[in-house]
């Protein structure tokens, strides 16, 4: 059982482990028809902070519009919940996630907190903020990735129940197999009653989704090649980065925005660490990153299908976003 104010950080994902799930991911990626690289390797310090400048952006609708509605529901989040253990995916900095804790805290239930990110110094900043701002709360920071790691979340207090939060529409992020998949294992590790908080996009016009992923101002450009800049670091590859554009398109059949970079010239790149040599035609495209939107219908068939039932949803006015409340069976 935690007690109140006590802080742990438990590391299931070191520094070796992520050096060599980037080898695998590349050496794959560089070698399939058509070439890929995961999304998650934007992520370094300036990628970090590239995406924080792109949350500020006036196209980047998600964020805020998630926010405005986290804001407006947080309080009814609580009373539905009754949770006593709030656990956080990939929370990063945990900023969205203090209005949660708030208002789980204003309802009387909350004892913990849980925050589960790839970046161990990112949790340690984040809970070295959190205490200060919640001196009796529990905190419980686990390092690990949560489409392989959700089996070392730690387990409910005595006489409790955890709710998940994976917010920020992150799941559609994940293609449909690899999404089914991560759903079916958040609900092995969650014993029945027990619930998960899932943010998700929803559809919406077109060009306003598009914009969001294609900025005038050209910092999602700049994150997109920012994975460049992480391959040429860690495994000492040569690509040109300037040489590559930065694409983004709504695919109206899957209902996703697709990012990817397109090669401006016939070029080819060393990876020295792999001791591979990939070659790009001029026009080739290399997909880095999938944006699902969702209609709510289709959020309660995948759900369903993975062992939940849809308690509450609360969508914001434009219908651009909803926070999906879903509960074990």
């Amino acid at each position: 059982m935690s007690t109140p104010g006590t802080i742990r950080l438990d590391v299931h994902l070191t520094g070796a482990d992520a050096d060599a799930a980037l080898r695998a991911d590349v050496a794959r990626g560089l070698t399939a028809r058509p070439k890929e690289l995961p999304p998650k390797w934007f992520y370094d310090a300036r990628g970090s902070a590239l995406f924080e400048k792109i949350t500020e952006l006036p196209e980047y609708y998600p964020f805020r519009t998630e926010r405005a509605l986290l804001a407006d529901s947080v309080a009814d989040i609580a009373r539905s919940s009754g949770a006593d253990t709030v656990v956080e995916l990939g929370s990063g900095s945990s900023t969205k996630t203090r209005l949660l804790l708030d208002a789980f805290a204003a309802a009387g239930t909350l004892r913990r907190y849980v925050p589960q990110d790839v970046s161990e110094s990112a949790l340690r900043g984040a809970l070295d903020d959190l205490r200060a701002a919640y001196p009796r709360l529990a905190l419980h920071g686990v390092v690990g990735d949560f489409t392989t790691d959700l089996h070392r979340l730690p387990g409910a207090e005595p006489g409790g129940r955890r709710m998940i939060a994976f917010l920020g529409g992150t799941i559609g992020n994940l293609l449909p197999g690899p999404r089914d998949a991560f759903l079916r294992h958040v609900r092995s590790v969650l014993a029945p009653g027990e619930q998960l908080l899932l943010g998700t996009g929803l559809v919406t016009d077109p060009d306003l989704m598009v914009a969001a992923y294609d900025d005038a101002a050209g910092v999602t450009a700049e994150f997109n090649r920012n994975v460049l800049h992480v391959l040429n670091r860690e495994l000492g590859a040569d690509f040109d980065v300037e040489a590559f554009s930065h694409v983004a398109l709504w695919d109206a059949e899957n209902e996703w925005i697709e990012m990817r970079l397109r090669a401006g010239r016939d070029m080819r790149v060393r990876v020295a660490e792999l001791d591979l040599d990939v070659g790009f035609a001029a026009g080739e495209e290399l997909a880095t990153e999938v944006s699902a939107k969702f209609r709510t219908e289709v959020v309660d068939a995948f759900v369903v299908a993975a062992g939940f039932e849809p308690t509450r949803r609360w969508v914001d006015p434009e219908r651009r976003f909803a926070l999906n409340l879903l509960t074990a069976v």
